[in-house]
């Protein structure tokens, strides 16, 4: 049964640090392949900077096609909104529980404020946890301090947002370097976060 590290996020737009956290889960860690899960976007919360489902499933398509161990999952997209988590495992484990082994790809920030999710507990109980390091503020919960559950993978830290993407770009910087190639060329074909 493949082991498979579900890496959630909008991916608006998706960058060479998503890439490298992903390529560095699978091939230093024990997962056999991580899922990129875009999460789509609310629509009780339409952002102007959010880019439509379908240009970011494209651009994460185009991220991760040459790389054999990384997917693209659009499972979220036909889930009810708002989503959580736990919903989507669940969701997930309906349709794959056969072939696959879920565990959960997250940043240590967010490993910091895993205490407040939905059902985290049902989490912690019945998935892996693995974490990268990032570099924030607060502490993480006493409960997740030693966890059997909580692997830590020494990740380079990246220090590279998708903000900071959309904002520089608009703002008329090259913002090339920071993505990969072909997704350079849809957002600047698309004419993407220019305004």
């Amino acid at each position: 049964m493949k082991k498979v590290g579900l890496y959630f996020g909008t991916f608006n737009p998706i960058h060479i640090g998503h890439l490298i956290i992903a390529n560095h889960m699978v091939e230093f860690s024990d997962l056999d392949e991580v899922w990129f899960v875009i999460t789509p976007q609310s629509p009780f919360k339409a952002k102007k900077t959010l880019l439509d489902n379908n240009h970011r499933y494209d651009m994460v398509y185009e991220a991760v096609k040459e790389y054999d161990k990384l997917k693209t999952s659009t499972i979220e997209f036909g889930l009810p909104q708002p989503n959580y988590t736990i919903n989507t495992l669940v969701h997930l484990e309906e349709k794959y529980s056969s072939q696959y082994n879920f565990c959960l790809i997250m940043g240590e920030d967010n490993l910091k404020g895993f205490h407040k999710w939905k059902n985290y507990e049902t989490i912690l109980e019945n998935y892996n946890l693995y974490v990268y390091p990032r570099v924030s503020d607060g502490v993480i919960d006493h409960q997740f301090v030693g966890n059997p559950k909580i692997n830590k993978v020494a990740a380079p830290i990246m220090e590279i947002s998708s903000t900071f993407i959309r904002k520089q770009h608009k703002d008329g910087k090259n913002i090339k370097p920071l993505l990969p190639e072909n997704v350079w060329k849809f957002i600047d074909e698309m004419n993407f976060y220019r305004n």
